[in-house]
């Protein structure tokens, strides 16, 4: 459950145009009017997206497909000239945009350049990194790129816990990285971004959890954020990760020692309404659970945007959905209702 902050909040309101709030109302609706009449309806266009910096990533953590170099699709960079293209024809509808989707979003050479001109846009960005990139130029750069929300992934406060999951990770460069950006936002006298720690909680770290809270407070960063892990084969959980402290897992321990989804998927789903995926090389997928890129609506380099969210395979789509989800794969591990908690 997410914190409540004053300043991110009125960041986030100050963005809001009457476009904007009329799209979302129009969103709402027809995600109301979909649970009711029990068929797809889907009126106006998303309030967020997630735009794909890059597949490539530096560590290899043992559930992401991007680490364990597990991607069927190809490796590659967001390339500046089609993401700008893209933001010119949604900006107007689109609230909050999230520079991420799967690989470390630093690897781009022009990543900031990009949040640079979604900011101009009036649109909220928000990014996730690992922060070994985060050097004192790059803290600057981040600041002076009008970065509205930075998320660290800090799954420890030692290295020997830390890397057992961020396996080839230095969690002296992530502390660096986020004593860099607090610095440069005192130096700049800018709110922005916000910066909270997200700590992932596993069986291997969860006695951390009160030692994470103290080194953010040491740091200076606004918040620690703790986050649900997804476990590809939760019923055997082979790497041992499932934490033993029930609230901050997605899985629920059977009689046979076995687990199963806490989640109880519904025929509805308000991410669909509301958000989708880009990836580096243009093609539209439903939500963040589709790493690999398998459900494919469209593809922005044969149509636009605006065509794509209403084409036949985002109806059928959202109409499978609202059939029978439990049989769309990518739903089976859902996080929805049970993912990030702020204490």
């Amino acid at each position: 459950m997410e914190g409540f902050n004053w300043n991110d909040t009125l960041n986030l309101i100050s963005k809001l145009t009457f476009k904007r709030v009329w799209n979302g109302v129009k969103v709402l609706a027809s995600f109301n009017a979909s649970r009711f009449l029990n068929k797809p309806i889907q009126w106006g266009y998303p309030v967020s997206i997630s735009f794909e910096p890059t597949t490539s990533c530096n560590l290899r953590c043992p559930e992401c497909p991007s680490g364990l170099r597990a991607f069927t699709r190809p490796t590659g960079m967001l390339e500046q000239n089609f993401f700008k293209a893209t933001i010119d024809e949604i900006h107007k509808e689109l609230l909050y945009l999230i520079f991420y989707f799967q690989g470390e979003p630093y690897l781009n050479p022009d990543f900031l350049e990009m949040v640079k001109y979604a900011s101009s846009k009036g649109i909220y960005t928000a990014t996730s990194t690992n922060a070994h990139y985060m050097t004192d130029e790059n803290a600057r750069k981040t600041v002076e790129s009008g970065l509205d929300r930075l998320i660290i992934s800090l799954d420890g406060t030692t290295q020997e816990t830390y890397k057992q999951y961020r396996v080839g990770g230095d969690i002296e460069k992530v502390l660096a990285g986020a004593r860099n950006i607090v610095k440069w936002k005192k130096e700049l006298n800018s709110n922005k971004p916000f910066v909270f720690f997200q700590f992932l909680v596993v069986k291997h770290n969860e006695h951390q959890i009160e030692e994470v809270k103290a080194l953010a407070k040491e740091i200076g960063v606004d918040e620690v954020r703790f986050k649900t892990a997804q476990v590809y084969d939760y019923e055997n959980d082979p790497n041992n990760l499932i934490p033993t402290i029930e609230k901050y897992s997605r899985y629920q321990k059977n009689e046979d020692g076995s687990f199963k989804s806490k989640n109880k998927l519904a025929n509805r789903c308000w991410k669909m309404q509301h958000a989708n995926v880009i990836t580096w090389d243009g093609l539209v997928v439903p939500c963040c659970f589709d790493k690999d890129a398998t459900h494919q609506l469209g593809n922005l380099k044969n149509q636009s945007f605006k065509e794509i969210w209403h084409n036949q395979n985002y109806r059928q789509f959202r109409s499978d959905l609202i059939k029978s989800r439990k049989n769309i794969d990518i739903c089976a591990n859902c996080s929805e209702g049970v993912s990030v908690w702020q204490d």
